[in-house]
């Protein structure tokens, strides 16, 4: 599923979401197969059916701490109420004895002054509800938010790999208002117009009970009307909003991907696919609006057919004296009065039912598994020895084997490098490292330990990654560098001096202060790769993961590069997935994989003279790189 990303989003909030999708965490072999992308979980919200006590019940938690606020608010709400079934309660008395020469001189008065007063008393509770409601939206909005986000980043990588950035930010930043229209707007309307109804009917039941019996009657009718009404627009809404997202998406790729459009003249098949989609949506929009917009003239109708046998009746029992024009009159204005609380609630249908759908994406992502904590096992700072033990890994039962049966060590210090052709499984072994996945099968040690049993986050603290995508932060070089800690600007300097980047942060208007931008982009490619290695250098790590940090770069960048690379691996275990071979030569051990296995193992020199797979991609690359 996606959804509707609203236009408003800062550029670098949406810019920093999206490395979700340009940079996925198995970019060589996981996502390229559609087998193991259908063994991933399902999308947020999909498939779950919301009614309106399941909603209730999910956002009691964040009701219950502010329950007396709520009810203050829906007393004052009863207030209103009541105060509506006040203003024709003041007309019987004014008609029957405010008039003509046997009128009482105290009703001439005292009804004008209630009918301020009863004035002042409605706004007053108007305020005190309208302020507390807000109030305790306000606080749920923020919790639900801080929820939603707390759940997202502690999300697995595969959540990442599966959603798309617009169906997270509308989830987090636009969907949970629609939750809280559920809150004050369907709230209010359901509690005080059904209040008002009830106080309303309460005293038409009070000035003629038989008169009402007939209003009553057509309620039952009402009802049934709005159920049937009730079913389709939920179903449209949740259509609706698929489609939404869908539009959204479109936007989405032909933004992102402006300079493919541009370059193939994919103007005209991007605007046809925009334009069928949006007629689309606008064929839903339509027929929500036939749907939502039946139920108030039906209402009107049969409201008039009870208003015309209720002047009819009314007329019979006036020249009966079974009633006064006071009383008829009084009778008639409640029986009005009545219709536009009720209107009001024939009205609630379509929020609420937009509300549901989007309860489905807030519970769906406040719900989503978070990534495995691990067994709790304390390291304050590893050693730095790996060991893979027959690590097999797939997506899910049944899944195409990524990994069979990987083993190797690496002992603290040494520099292990991956080659292999694309897909043979590097990416997705380093990654198992991190725990971003667990294997399916085996086990994966550092220290002598299996990765499982220890704290994720403790884990996480003794690993730095490099790799050739680089993800900066709109923020200062400092935090950029100091990432997820308190920045200490000695070490700063120490990291960017080993990346070789102290002079170019230096000549920057604001030194290591200055806004990288978004996403560096006040840095060219190598020195955004010198950024990230100062990022590793200031961490500190034992142990670094190299994704190839070279393979995008001119000469003259891969050579300062290189140079923050050799201080950056001194006395750390170093695992690098290695593109160009010409940059793994002086690893200790080239692990070469093919199929997702360890096919060959050696150094540099002896995996040329074995003549194996290594020494065929050596020999390509060299006859590339002399052509």
């Amino acid at each position: 599923m996606r959804y509707r990303c609203d236009g408003t989003l800062g550029a670098p909030v949406r810019a920093r979401i999206s490395q979700w999708q340009s940079q996925p965490a198995f970019p060589e072999d996981s996502l390229s197969d559609k087998t193991t992308q259908s063994t991933l979980s399902k999308p947020i919200g999909s498939g779950t059916a919301t009614s309106a006590a399941s909603v209730g019940q999910r956002l009691w938690p964040y009701v219950k701490p502010l329950f007396w606020v709520v009810l203050a608010g829906v007393l004052a709400m009863a207030v209103v109420a009541a105060t509506e079934a006040g203003i024709p309660a003041l007309l019987k008395p004014l008609l029957d004895h405010g008039f003509g020469t046997k009128g009482s001189p105290s009703a001439k008065w005292l009804v004008p002054i209630a009918v301020i007063g009863l004035s002042l008393v409605r706004g007053l509770a108007q305020y005190a509800s309208g302020y507390l409601l807000q109030y305790v939206s306000n606080r749920i909005l923020l919790d639900l938010r801080l929820k939603m986000f707390e759940r997202m980043i502690h999300a697995s990588v595969g959540f990442f790999q599966r959603e798309t950035a617009s169906t997270v930010i509308n989830a987090i930043v636009f969907e949970v208002n629609q939750i809280l229209s559920v809150l004050m707007g369907v709230m209010v309307t359901l509690v005080r117009d059904s209040l008002t109804v009830v106080f309303l009917l309460g005293y038409l039941f009070y000035l003629n009970w038989r008169l009402t019996i007939i209003v009553a009657v057509l309620l039952p009718g009402i009802g049934w009307l709005v159920s049937k009404i009730n079913r389709r627009l939920r179903r449209l809404n949740r259509e609706h909003q698929l489609l939404t997202n869908d539009l959204s998406y479109i936007v989405e790729e032909t933004v992102g991907g402006y300079k493919v459009v541009k370059v193939h003249n994919g103007e005209q098949y991007e605007m046809d696919r925009f334009g069928e989609m949006s007629r689309r949506l606008r064929g839903y929009q339509m027929r929500m609006t036939i749907s939502g917009g039946l139920a108030q003239p039906l209402t009107q109708f049969l409201a008039s057919i009870a208003l015309a046998v209720v002047v009819t009746i009314a007329v019979v029992q006036a020249s009966h004296d079974q009633t006064t024009v006071g009383g008829f009159v009084a009778f008639v204005t409640s029986m009005l009065l009545v219709i536009s609380p009720l209107k009001h609630l024939i009205d609630v249908n379509q929020p609420l039912q937009r509300g549901m759908t989007a309860a489905e994406l807030i519970f769906g992502l406040i719900d989503e598994p978070a990534e495995p904590v691990g067994g709790g096992k304390r390291l304050d700072h590893a050693r730095g020895e790996i060991e893979f033990r027959r690590v097999s890994f797939s997506f899910g039962p049944g899944g195409r084997p990524i990994l069979g049966s990987v083993s190797f060590r690496a002992a603290p210090g040494e520099m292990i490098a991956l080659a292999g052709p694309s897909g043979s499984g590097k990416t997705t072994l380093v990654n198992l490292l991190p725990r971003f996945f667990d294997p399916t099968g085996g086990e994966v040690l550092v220290d002598g330990v299996p990765i499982a049993e220890y704290d994720v986050h403790a884990l996480r603290k003794q690993i730095a990654m490099v790799s050739q995508d680089v993800t900066l932060f709109n923020d200062t070089v400092a935090n950029n560098v100091a990432y997820g800690e308190t920045a200490d600007r000695e070490r700063v300097q120490r990291a960017l001096q080993a990346a070789n980047l102290w002079d170019t942060v230096m000549a920057l208007p604001d030194g290591m202060d200055t806004l990288v931008g978004d996403n560096g982009m006040k840095f060219s490619g190598g020195q955004r790769q010198r950024l990230a290695i100062a990022r590793a250098i200031y961490k500190d790590a034992p142990i670094l993961i190299l994704d190839e940090a070279t393979s995008a770069l001119d000469s003259e960048s891969e050579r300062h590069v290189q140079e923050a690379l050799e201080t950056l691996m001194k006395g750390r275990t170093t695992l690098v997935i290695a593109h160009r071979l010409s940059t793994i030569e002086r690893a200790d051990r080239i692990l070469v994989m093919d199929g997702g296995h360890i096919v060959e193992s050696g150094s540099h020199q002896q995996l040329l003279d074995n003549g194996g797979l290594y020494a065929h991609l050596h020999k390509i690359q060299f006859q590339q790189s002399a052509a």
